[in-house]
């Protein structure tokens, strides 16, 4: 791969118009920001769970503030990163020098701010609930699911995968007319594909990029088509296993940075952790710093601060500050292997040895504390029990469309996911209810759920 081939601002469902841009006030790549932010989807992900449940009388991370915290923390990478490229090959073309001077930081943020566009309600355990469900079917509902799926199709759903619904939500038009879905930019678009590969090849650990999926089998052609325009290299013949994207890397970092520091920032504030404890964890990084980083100095400033809460931000603010500068040495330091489409793991994982020793002490202790804790695990029950029994509600009505009941479940579902009841296009009526499913809040799904299974019942207004 080539950093002058990498970033186009093509755009899905205008591939054959040209890739000029008329706005004098919004660059192409801040409109991809714009219509992000903009969007219905990232909106109601302010009701879905990050880590902890959702609502409380503390204000908590829920995905939408985590993913505005993310692409703050994207800008400020690809910001550094991007004047490290433009400066290191001077003689390259000033279209080339504007976008990695300029225009990259853009791109990861709108990256950063769409990563989690394709979560269901509930955190991960959303996912799960969405693959065991599928795992699980029986009879008539399981013979059906395999003869009118092909093994790819019924992997989509077996593995459901958060990210390659992000992408399914950004480029689908659904009952739309007009194709290309949000119709971002392809250099956007390429930077939230952290597994590129299909269903059928994904979920191999061997490799990085095949440890998870990033696409649907709906959706390969679109990828296909930024993939051929970006130069990104096929990794498999005859398979749907890509290089990783450079710009992969940056968004996953700033993911990887503020999940584990802000979950401690959210376990403060809940009492599940002290301050003593976060001080421990955060101040250990700046043992061997000098200067403005050197933990003289932030223990200095920290002892100024007089309320915990505002001390918390003070670390977390200035490690997310150390790690940006490290992981954007890492990122040029490791230039000919991500252009290489060989480096085989994330930019966090290349740390020194005694950062990452630092790194596994916080994710041991936010696995035994923070995500083990109760509120958290009775959440993720929650989700399982909505999330299957929705599942169970919709799919039933698409197998059996000819019963009264079917007949009026599938009346609840947006004319936005188009239900054909054609079993020869079963895969996308699936595709549909699991659309439906995936995009609701936390509090959808549980009032909608209560509804159809007569825990509660619906009244006038």
């Amino acid at each position: 791969m080539k950093w002058e081939t990498l970033y186009s601002n093509k755009r899905t469902g205008s591939e054959n118009k040209s890739s000029g841009n008329n706005d004098a006030v919004r660059t192409s790549f801040l409109r991809d920001y714009d219509r992000i932010i903009f969007s219905s989807a990232f909106r109601r992900l302010q009701n879905k769970t990050q880590v902890f449940p959702l609502p409380g009388p503390v204000f908590v991370h829920n995905r939408l503030t985590h993913s505005l915290e993310v692409a703050s923390v994207g800008r400020s990478l690809g910001k550094a990163v991007g004047d490290a490229i433009a400066d290191k090959y001077p003689g390259n073309s000033e279209d080339f020098r504007e976008f990695y001077k300029y225009e990259l930081s853009a791109v990861i943020a709108a990256g950063c701010l769409a990563h989690d566009i394709g979560n269901p309600p509930f955190g991960h355990s959303g996912e799960d609930a969405i693959r065991t469900f599928f795992r699980d079917l029986e009879g008539d509902a399981k013979r059906k699911f395999e003869a009118f799926l092909t093994p790819n199709q019924q992997r989509d759903f077996l593995f459901f995968e958060g990210n390659a619904n992000a992408f399914r939500t950004l480029t689908h038009h659904f009952n739309e007319d007009a194709p290309g879905g949000f119709r971002l930019t392809y250099a956007t678009l390429a930077s939230i594909i952290k597994y590129p590969a299909d269903s059928l090849n994904g979920f191999n650990k061997q490799q990085l990029i095949t440890k998870k999926s990033g696409f649907f089998d709906s959706e390969i052609e679109t990828y296909k088509q930024i993939a051929t325009a970006l130069q990104i290299p096929q990794r498999a013949d005859n398979a749907n296993v890509y290089a990783r994207h450079p710009f992969v890397y940056i968004v996953e970092a700033a993911d990887d940075i503020c999940y584990r520091i802000i979950d401690f920032e959210d376990a403060h504030r809940l009492n599940i952790i002290s301050l003593d404890t976060i001080k421990e964890l955060f101040l250990s990084f700046f043992d061997a710093r000098e200067g403005y980083e050197s933990k003289e100095k932030v223990e200095s400033s920290l002892k100024k601060i007089k309320d915990d809460n505002q001390k918390v931000s003070f670390l977390r603010a200035r490690l997310i500050n150390l790690l940006i500068n490290r992981i954007c040495q890492v990122f040029m330091e490791r230039e000919k292997e991500l252009l290489e489409g060989s480096l085989e793991k994330s930019l966090i994982d290349y740390l020194s040895d005694d950062e990452l020793s630092l790194i596994k002490h916080i994710d041991d202790y936010s696995v035994k504390h923070i995500y083990n804790h109760r509120s958290v695990v009775e959440i993720e029950i929650a989700g399982y029990n909505v999330i299957g029994g929705l599942l169970k509600e919709f799919f039933e009505a698409i197998i059996e469309q000819k019963s009264a009941k079917a007949k009026k479940v599938l009346q609840l579902i947006s004319p936005q996911f188009v239900v054909t009841g054609e079993p020869e296009k079963l895969y996308y009526d699936i595709q549909s209810v699991v659309d439906f499913i995936s995009g609701m809040t936390d509090l959808f799904a549980v009032d909608i759920y209560r509804k159809i299974t007569g825990i509660s019942m619906p009244q006038l207004r």
